[in-house]
């Protein structure tokens, strides 16, 4: 389940009642909706489900989804959520993502031999009724690797199978390493691999991948008109537990019960996302519009006494984060370049720039708790891994201060200049999000013009959603920083984000140590698994010195249930990203 996505907006309302806060000492206490949510289940209660009824999701955006139903081209967590009825991954998990046998396929490792068997278990089926294959299997391989779809699901990772950087290169036209012992309509692979990693066990790992692509249906598109054919956009093929009746481009999805699927008839008749503006999403809870609605934190005293409802929460695998530019994509040669005049190059600005941000501060006024400062870019939900130790960057003006002071950063007027007396202006990127973007940014702003930094927003206001990962994705001109944010994959390798050869890591930071650290931590040596910790707490402290990119918050997320529904749930093994929960959701009997 390589479900690295970018975390979307929830949706932009009015800021004309919100006034901006110098959060002080009183506050920045406010908790009580954490301790609330915390105490909340992560499913809703299992119960006897009737067949059939239909199901209305809310997707609270500020923005079309662009609507990218394939896994190896889709990059947005709007898209995952919307697709998600129809999408399974090949592999189930524990609660703990480690891969078992109860999902559409099987995978064996042999860490001698060096290889990674898939085998598809027979009677899983696409939508129309045909066998997924091993051809499908590689096919996905193809549609990442094949420069002609501009996947960035394309990671140097997956240059551990033999062949597929040659692939990628455009030197073969087929990946040598991937074998179909029982040919293209079997339903056995063997990946042949330069050396197995730690995590291959464990879902999320970015080395193998972990859904398959209907070949049969898609083979006759070329891939450089793949993302934009109707067969991804409007009539996608997939083996999850419903597929697609109606799409409303960029506004809605109607799924209904896939025939074919594999492990037998579910529950719903039908299912339908609905994108909806937060400006009336705490109403459509409390009125019952919707079946199941995402919290938006900021409105939770709105809603938290709605009747007929089951609120279930979790902290997700994610986070939000400030990312400085440094340098572009090679496209030619598929790594990450830095540019060592760039103007955020200098570590003394960035760690600057961190400790004069009160994030914790500000969430927990706006959010009563529910959103959260994080100190590493390792969530606390990787055990330990996490180091616990790191306290990252705390509010501290009179440190931000010094730091530039001693680096050179003199002030002329109200402004600082650069080390070399030339005027310095910080661009800021910032994508349009609920009601508290607004005055957050705005507040991020102030600070940063408290230490004398001249921080101006690009174009002038927040930036629309798919416009901002545009522009971050591609390197635009005029960027110097930004803020975003991710959904994780579930196994903690961080060479998805930030190597040298992902073209995720958008701040584009390269260095000797990095390489060295994300190559340690994925190496033979971290199969013991003392030393790949060590290895992943010394990566944590580097990237908070180093501060390329800092994490700012986390937080809870809270579902509104309708209580009439069962099988809905939020844990690891039943999550509705990859996973057949949509199979078990049902109304009650």
């Amino acid at each position: 389940m390589n479900k690295i996505k970018i975390l979307g907006s929830i949706g932009l309302i009015s800021t004309a009642t919100l006034t901006l806060v110098a959060c002080g000492k009183g506050n920045g206490t406010n908790s009580e909706g954490a301790k609330t949510a915390s105490k909340f289940p992560v499913e809703t209660p299992i119960k006897d489900a009737k067949q059939g009824g239909t199901l209305k999701v809310a997707e609270e955006m500020d923005t079309p989804f662009t609507g990218i139903f394939n896994e190896e081209l889709q990059m947005s967590q709007p898209d995952a959520d919307v697709m998600s009825p129809g999408q399974e991954s090949l592999f189930d998990t524990d609660d703990h993502y480690k891969i078992n046998d109860k999902g559409a396929a099987t995978l064996r490792l042999n860490r001698k031999a060096k290889t990674v068997t898939i085998t598809v278990k027979k009677g899983v089926k696409w939508s129309d009724g045909k066998q997924v294959t091993a051809k499908d299997i590689e096919y996905a391989y193809e549609i990442i690797a094949n420069k002609g779809t501009k996947s960035e699901r394309y990671s140097s990772q997956f240059n551990i199978i033999e062949g597929l950087k040659e692939y990628h290169e455009g030197k073969v036209k087929t990946i040598s390493g991937i074998e179909m012992p029982d040919g293209e309509n079997g339903r056995t692979v063997i990946i042949h691999c330069k050396e197995l990693k730690p995590g291959m066990a464990y879902v999320g790992n970015g080395y193998i991948w972990e859904n398959a692509a209907p070949y049969h249906y898609l083979k006759d598109i070329p891939f450089t008109k793949l993302e934009s054919s109707d067969e991804v956009r409007k009539r996608p093929l997939l083996f999850g537990p419903f597929q697609v009746q109606k799409v409303v481009r960029g506004q809605s999805v109607t799924w209904v019960p896939n025939k074919y699927y594999w492990r037998g008839k579910p529950k719903l008749d039908k299912i339908i996302y609905q994108v909806v503006s937060p400006n009336s999403a705490s109403q459509a809870i409390k009125s019952h519009k919707f079946d199941i609605a995402r919290v938006v934190n900021n409105q939770w005293k709105q809603v938290k006494d709605t009747k007929e409802v089951n609120f279930i929460a979790k902290i997700p695998l994610a986070y939000y984060y400030l990312g400085f530019k440094v340098g572009k994509w090679d496209a030619k040669n598929s790594k990450n370049v830095m540019n060592p005049k760039a103007k955020m190059c200098d570590k003394n600005l960035r760690q600057a720039m961190a400790y004069a941000m009160n994030t914790d501060q500000v969430y927990k006024h706006y959010t009563d708790g529910l959103s959260f400062q994080i100190p590493t870019l390792i969530p606390a939900q990787f055990g330990d891994y996490f180091d616990k130790n790191n306290k990252g960057y705390t509010y501290n003006i009179k440190k931000a201060n010094e730091i530039l002071d001693k680096a050179g950063y003199k002030k002329k007027g109200k402004w600082r200049t650069m080390p070399n007396g030339k005027a310095l202006t910080i661009n800021f990127a910032a994508k349009s999000g609920d009601a508290i973007q607004e005055p957050i940014v705005q507040n991020y702003i102030q600070q940063w013009n408290k230490i004398g930094l001249n921080v101006k927003l690009v174009g002038g206001r927040l930036t629309e959603f798919n416009s901002f990962y545009d522009k971050v994705q591609h390197d635009a001109p005029g960027i110097d920083v930004y803020m975003a944010g991710w959904t994780l994959s579930d196994e903690p390798s961080q060479a998805q984000l930030y190597s040298e050869g992902t073209m995720q890591n958008y701040s584009r930071f390269v260095t000797p140590e990095n390489n060295k650290l994300i190559a340690e931590m994925d190496s033979q040596k971290a199969f013991d698994h003392k030393y790949r910790v060590e290895k992943f707490h010394e990566w944590q402290k580097y990237m908070v010195d180093q501060a390329y990119v800092v994490p700012t918050y986390n937080q809870y997320n809270i579902d509104a249930v309708n209580n009439k529904l069962t099988g809905y749930s939020l844990k690891p093994s039943k999550i509705n990203y990859d996973h057949p929960m949509w199979f078990n959701v049902g109304f009650v009997k």
